[in-house]
């Protein structure tokens, strides 16, 4: 079964939001649900229906986090790199960390290890200019900043 790397922060706020899910939220529907059975007729009843459509989504994401929180492994080493591209300002550099979609950066956002901008960051240090291979052609990068998650 494949694992879900994860930062420990990442960990932590997926298991909270589960635990929030699997409580208050499965209640707050039910609720939702109930008061929407005592207005009447179900077939047209917008508010049932809307009730029932959260419910199944929140459904959705609670199987999506539980997989996820049963197949995680926690990573340690996961960086925030600063890139300029190649004949751009100083201005217009970008942050990005590698990892999985469910990190969350602040200023940063977040490329698959098995994206070819992902591939090409990892393991690249501060000052290393770094070629990838893009849908558009080749691009280069230069690493400005690597900083720890």
């Amino acid at each position: 079964m494949a694992t879900h790397q994860l930062s420990r922060a990442a960990f932590e706020r997926l298991k909270v939001e589960f635990d929030d899910l699997t409580t208050r939220g499965r209640i707050e529907v039910a609720e939702k649900i109930e008061r929407a059975r005592e207005e009447g007729d179900l077939r047209e009843n917008a508010g049932y229906h809307a009730a029932k459509d959260e419910q199944g989504h929140m459904e959705g994401r609670i199987r999506q986090l539980e997989h996820m929180l049963d197949n995680a492994e926690i990573v340690d080493d996961q960086f925030v790199y600063t890139i300029l591209y190649d004949g751009d300002s100083p201005d217009m550099a970008e942050r990005y960390v590698v990892g999985h979609m469910e990190e969350q950066v602040d200023g940063a956002d977040v490329v698959s290890a098995s994206s070819p901008l992902g591939a090409a960051l990892q393991g690249a240090s501060e000052g290393q200019q770094v070629t990838y291979e893009a849908p558009n052609g080749a691009l280069t990068i230069t690493v400005l900043k690597v900083e720890p998650l």
